[in-house]
């Protein structure tokens, strides 16, 4: 059997969820708008990431342009909102960058990102993911929800891939 560490020699694309991954899952009601919290540290792995020329994709069932405005600040190639089915988001996404499941890495949290944890390469998740998802998942972060989770998988894949703290580092 294969581990994980060897499948991230394929991983050419990232994809993400936003709550619960990229941030906390807690949502604030502020003058009756919805507030995020995004961490800095995942924030810097996403457009290191994305210097690396690594495709960085999101898929949530959210609807915060303000999120997709500052993923895409970051580096993120798209943001896919309202997506609540996640597995048909993800083919389209496939057709369209033209990228194989064994070249995707997935992170996701809950019950929507169960189907497309079954089809790709590596499926990942925060420590405080839902009990099915950590089932499925090929690794487990030792991070929660927007602490880090996303800064761990990418640094993780860099490093086996040779490509972590390089020329681009202190590019911020």
């Amino acid at each position: 059997m294969t581990s994980y560490k060897e499948k991230l020699n394929k991983i050419t694309t990232f994809i993400f969820d936003i709550d619960g991954v990229l941030t906390n899952g807690d949502i604030m009601i502020i003058n009756g708008e919805m507030a995020r919290t995004l961490n800095s540290r995942d924030a810097y792995a996403l457009q290191y990431a994305s210097k690396n020329e690594y495709r960085i994709l999101i898929i949530t069932g959210g609807q915060s342009e303000d999120v997709k405005n500052r993923l895409l600040e970051v580096g993120v190639t798209e943001v896919c909102l309202s997506s609540f089915n996640k597995l048909n988001v993800y083919n389209k996404l496939k057709e369209k960058y033209h990228f194989t499941d064994e070249e995707a890495l997935y992170m996701g949290d809950d019950i929507p990102d169960y189907e497309v944890m079954k089809q790709v390469g590596v499926a990942s998740c925060p420590q405080d993911a839902c009990i099915e998802i950590k089932h499925i998942s090929h690794y487990q972060s030792p991070y929660n929800g927007g602490r880090h989770c996303v800064r761990d998988v990418i640094e993780q894949t860099l490093r086996v891939q040779n490509k972590w703290f390089g020329e681009t580092a202190f590019e911020w």
